[in-house]
């Protein structure tokens, strides 16, 4: 991602680039960085970050991209659309910060993010 920014920067373009972390159920810590063109759904399959599936590529067809926003986090976020919640109520293990991760796409403002993935999808 870093050798992206700075290749962004020579061509003149937005170079801002934020942190997520994805804590998995057994408490293993994942940052990433990222500039914001994908989803956090899209991103966790580009790094390999385990539990997160999106077997329907992010179009609101399943919920295998759940996960629970930080509490520190939920407020900052745009609530869900009748869409996305539609969808959590198919999702194992509901909690008010459950979100589908196809929906957020992460900008400067949500840097340091952290979303906590469940055990299962």
């Amino acid at each position: 991602v870093r050798e992206r920014a700075h290749h962004r920067t020579l061509c003149g373009e937005d170079t801002t680039v934020t942190t997520i972390t994805y804590i998995t159920d057994d408490g293993t810590s994942f940052p990433v960085e990222t500039d914001g063109s994908m989803s956090l759904m899209r991103l966790a399959l580009s790094e390999g970050v385990p539990g997160i599936e999106g077997i329907c590529g992010g179009v609101l067809a399943c919920a295998t991209c759940h996960v629970y926003v930080d509490e520190a986090w939920v407020d900052r976020l745009a609530p869900p659309d009748d869409e996305e919640t539609l969808m959590l109520e198919f999702v194992r293990e509901f909690r008010t910060t459950s979100r589908l991760c196809c929906q957020i796409t992460p900008r400067g403002e949500l840097d340091g993010l952290i979303v906590h993935v469940p055990d299962s999808q």
